[in-house]
């Protein structure tokens, strides 16, 4: 841990990654260095955030610049608790994702490496801008440089395929930014005279509930990032992408981004209070509900892994989605630890499907029949990494289910808990199948009681796999950290306070 003042640790996490971004290209005819800085800047930004996260828990709320453009329109940082805890998700994800590209990369061959690293830096450097954002305009401008330096990672093959993905890619996020989400905030600006994350909301008494309602449907839609349907295909299209890159996507920043900032709109711009009073959530709630299901039952009829992986994230983002336009503490709380939870299950699952790539070249679900004789450690890996997503113990994903499925009772909507029940069920039905062709099918080519040889992918790529394969146990036993600081953002009166199971993180009073 670093001891400094709050806003030196804020000042160090944010140009970390761009101290990174300069200094990779200036080591181009040296890969050792090239991502020796890499890795370094890495750590170096996971022990700023970590460092950071006990000050924000106790309430400080560090601030740096306010360079204000008009009357109540700046461009501005603070750091408040869901920052924080996207902060730490993409600060601690970005080691592993670097170690574990250095072997991908290097195991594969793939060309434009300086490249790859100096866009995944700026890529980070914008979600540490995002996360940190004080206000709608900081968010939206770092959101759109995210986007912008994503897409030569989406296109880094650099063939017909790749070229076509990032068209859909940039199509959809910068169509859906532009056209929906830049207006869906002057808008607001013009209804509220400020664009000021604010605990509470910052729409005046008596804003029409019909202008609440459209704002607020405008938004989801309009942060396309969090891939709603039927605004969801860039994902799928940009899985053309090397497999660190659908990490980076689906784990450490992009969709991540999309639900952060629907989290951050609902909590600090409508406040959960407008939306339960007003009912303007309702349409909202029925409609994600069946993005979700939908989503999941599209991954059962891909063959392709990385295709299946990523309707799978389609659907698990419509959780946090929907935990947030539930709109209780506790389901807030769900959503959060979902963001965590989600994270450290898919990397895993991503980074399985690209040892398996670089190690046997095969890329459809039909192809792994008994490849877990070859590669036991990345397809144990992969069962924890499905078991987590799925929901089951002692797997962290089943404490962000939990407290979704509380906060859906809490609120009324006692269907929402079956849409949950029904989703884990094909969870099962999509991510099963794969470990079960792994292990227990016969491997074709091989004698019978004749022993195999194991062919794992390079230890660089192994070793981060494990590692997220690790986290996401641990996630299980640590999670209640994680459901305090979602808390601090949303403090919950004793009154409302959910029930837990035994041993499970409980939702206290932060007042």
């Amino acid at each position: 841990m670093i001891n400094a003042a709050p806003e030196m640790l804020m000042l160090a996490a944010l140009v970390i990654p761009l101290i990174a971004a300069f200094g990779i290209p200036l080591f181009d005819a040296v890969p050792a260095m090239r991502e020796g800085v890499t890795i370094g800047a890495a750590a170096a930004l996971a022990l700023v955030v970590t460092s950071l996260a006990p000050a924000v828990l106790a309430g400080a709320r560090p601030e740096l610049f306010d360079l204000e453009i008009v009357e109540g329109v700046s461009i501005g940082f603070r750091v408040e608790p869901l920052g924080m805890l996207f902060a730490l998700v993409a600060g601690m994800l970005w080691i592993v994702n670097s170690v574990y590209s250095v072997g991908y990369m290097r195991g594969n061959n793939e060309p434009r490496q300086t490249t790859f690293y100096l866009c995944f830096a700026i890529a980070i450097a914008a979600t540490i801008g995002l996360a940190f954002s004080k206000n709608l305009l900081t968010l939206f401008l770092f959101y759109e440089i995210l986007t912008i330096s994503t897409y030569p990672l989406v296109t880094h093959k650099a063939n017909a395929d790749a070229r076509a993905g990032g068209r859909t890619y940039m199509l959809l996020l910068l169509g859906t930014s532009m056209g929906l989400l830049l207006p869906a905030i002057m808008i607001t600006y013009g209804t509220a005279g400020t664009l000021t994350f604010t605990e509470g909301g910052i729409f005046p008494e008596g804003t029409s509930p019909v202008t609440l309602a459209l704002l607020l449907t405008v938004f989801v839609f309009g942060i396309g990032k969090a891939a709603v349907m039927p605004f969801h295909f860039w994902l799928p299209a940009a899985m053309v992408a090397p497999t660190p890159v659908s990490a980076l996507l689906h784990a450490v920043a992009v969709v991540k981004a999309g639900v952060f900032t629907v989290l951050k709109v609902i909590v600090y711009i409508f406040g959960i209070d407008t939306l339960t009073s007003t009912g303007i959530n309702e349409p909202l709630i029925y409609f994600v509900s069946f993005c979700l299901i939908t989503a999941s039952v599209i991954a059962l009829t891909k063959d392709n892994l990385k295709a299946r992986l990523a309707y799978s994230t389609v659907s698990q983002l419509a959780y946090i989605v929907l935990a947030a336009l539930l709109a209780t503490s506790i389901s807030v709380v769900g959503g959060g630890l979902h963001i965590a939870m989600h994270a450290a299950g898919k990397i895993t699952l991503f980074f399985c499907a690209g040892a398996i790539y670089t190690a046997l070249h095969k890329t459809e679900v039909s192809d792994l029949d008994g490849i877990g004789r070859l590669m036991p450690v990345t397809m144990t890996a992969f069962l924890i990494g499905s078991l987590s997503i799925i929901g089951l113990p002692p797997f962290g994903g089943v404490w962000s289910k939990w407290f979704i499925g509380i906060g859906a009772l809490e609120a009324g909507y006692v269907f929402v808990v079956a849409v949950l029940m029904i989703s884990s069920l094909l969870n099962v039905a999509y991510l099963m199948p794969i470990v079960a062709r792994a292990f227990f099918r016969p491997l074709p080519g091989a004698v019978p009681g004749e022993a195999v040889a194991i062919k794992e992918a390079p230890l660089a790529c192994v070793v981060p796999l494990s590692l997220t394969a690790l986290a996401c146990v641990v996630l299980f036993f640590t999670a209640e950290p994680i459901a305090n600081l979602v808390e601090a953002a949303v403090p919950t009166p004793a009154a409302e306070t959910a029930p837990t199971a035994a041993g499970a993180p409980g939702v206290t009073n932060a007042q």
